[in-house]
């Protein structure tokens, strides 16, 4: 029973690893294929988002990576292609963005957050010290007066 486990097992993953191989690129160049995955992990999945080309089973992320293929082949380099993905698709496609004008509040925006909340957090712990305090100085008025209260009584 185990060995009839162990062998659907190994089918399965072989399987997987079959499928993965069929969608593999030949390149005649072994620079232009390491040129091609960096490439398909610097692009974002734009069905997924969440996930490089590389990554991703979609069929928008099929025709990036045929698209960079042929890019490749074609003699373009890689910052042409860069170039050419984010003229078509935007900054987005990009998996880690680039850092310019456009995009400083998605660069700085987390740390902008940050602060604000550590700010917001200072300013409550303040206003609740202050009202506490003030809770004390009432409380402890209070008991001064009735100690001058007994001390005025005969």
């Amino acid at each position: 029973m185990i060995h009839r486990l162990l062998l659907l097992l190994m089918l399965t993953l072989s399987f997987n690893q079959t499928h993965a191989a069929f969608n593999l690129k030949q390149f005649d160049n072994p620079e232009y294929a390491a040129r091609y995955e960096n490439l398909i992990y610097q692009m974002r999945c734009l069905v997924c988002q969440n996930q490089t080309i590389a990554d991703s089973d979609a069929d928008l992320a099929q025709d990036l990576r045929d698209e960079i293929f042929k890019m490749i082949n074609s003699g373009k380099t890689d910052q042409q292609i860069i170039e050419f993905m984010v003229a078509r698709y935007g900054e987005f496609v990009l998996y880690k963005p680039r850092v310019e004008k456009k995009t400083w509040l998605l660069w700085g925006g987390p740390m902008l957050l940050l602060f604000s909340g550590i700010i917001v957090l200072f300013r409550n712990a303040a206003r609740r010290n202050k009202h506490v305090d003030m809770e004390i100085d009432q409380a402890a008025l209070n008991k001064a007066r009735l100690l001058l209260d007994e001390e005025d009584k005969p």
